[in-house]
């Protein structure tokens, strides 16, 4: 298949996704996969996610496909996706993206198998009672993006000593921001700078907000792990270069694609471990049975190309930490 029909496929409402060549057809068992972004740039973890799928030992009378739903980063749409793959009798409900996937997938079933993969704490958040005993239908893989946030100040504030005006942007519409603001104000009077909080949930938001960060004399900015924002990672990019702002992101793809820096959990790695609880569910082991997977590989990526032009020096300290530096 070509690459562009191939995307176009993963896209769609709905996608069948064959993963065991030696399983027969007529004992397939569908997975639900429900995501708040869209496919487009996604392709790498959807490939994760099957590696952890693929590692699971099936019987030989299994074959199994995924059914995708995207919200195209409407949250709002979650809910409506989610009653529709409780309405197809899917086996799982695999809900990335976030807090938001999850509680959609939470509340229209409390009978079919849940396994969420989230950036927040799972337990203030009402997805389960406690990490080691989920109990009921759901369990996951938490890799606690959002509470890196002081962390990434701290590493931003490195690279930019001078730095006395840092922005926030986040996502107001995504549940997981909730309380990102007081934890980085707590984080930025440690440091001695001024935190700056702005909100964008759309592509003119986005726009919108660096305008103003720049009117503002902003120094530095720190991006909120959001899927909405991954998807717009070259807009985030372009702008940040268009304005010369140093800005700290979630995950390495950012610095791939031209950010300054970024530090966080490796996402492959938690859609992989996600693939793997969601494959164990399908063989037949309960929820109730799995603690929630706690992500532990961490990753710090620094551009010395973007660090450059915008007339800045890594200090050798920051560089010894980094796990990749791209020149």
């Amino acid at each position: 298949m070509k690459r562009r029909a191939f995307i176009s496929l993963l896209g769609g409402a709905a996608a069948a996704w064959p993963l065991a060549a030696r399983a027969q057809q007529h004992a397939a068992s569908v997975i639900g996969f429900l995501h708040s972004a869209s496919p487009a740039q996604w392709q790498q973890l959807l490939g994760a996610f099957r590696d952890g799928l693929n590692a699971v030992e099936y019987s030989k009378e299994q074959n199994v496909a995924i059914e995708f739903r995207w919200a195209e980063g409407r949250y709002e749409r979650l809910p409506a996706l989610a009653a529709d793959l409780v309405g197809r009798r899917v086996a799982v409900i695999a809900a990335a993206g976030g807090v938001p996937s999850a509680l959609a997938a939470k509340a229209a079933t409390s009978t079919i198998p849940i396994v969420f993969l989230t950036g927040e704490d799972p337990v203030r958040h009402g997805l389960v009672a406690s990490l080691n005993r989920p109990e009921g239908n759901i369990t996951g893989v938490t890799f606690f993006n959002s509470e890196l946030g002081p962390k990434r100040l701290g590493l931003l504030h490195e690279i930019v000593p001078h730095a006395t005006r840092v922005g926030f942007l986040m996502n107001p519409t995504n549940p997981e921001g909730e309380s990102q603001p007081v934890a980085m104000q707590e984080a930025a009077a440690t440091v001695g700078v001024n935190l700056q909080v702005f909100n964008a949930s759309t592509a003119s938001e986005i726009d919108t907000a660096f305008a103003t960060l720049s009117e503002q004399r902003t120094d530095a900015l720190i991006i909120a792990g959001d899927p909405f924002f991954s998807t717009r990672r070259a807009q985030f990019v372009v702008l940040a270069a268009r304005y010369t702002i140093p800005a700290i992101f979630t995950s390495r793809e950012y610095v791939e694609a031209g950010g300054l820096m970024s530090y966080g959990t490796s996402r492959s790695d938690a859609y992989r471990q996600l693939g793997t609880y969601t494959g164990r569910i399908v063989r037949g082991e309960k929820p109730s049975d799995l603690p929630i997977v706690q992500a532990t590989k961490f990753e710090l990526l620094i551009n010395l190309n973007t660090a450059k032009a915008l007339g800045l020096t890594a200090p050798p300290t920051l560089l010894a930490r980094a796990d990749e530096v791209i020149e």
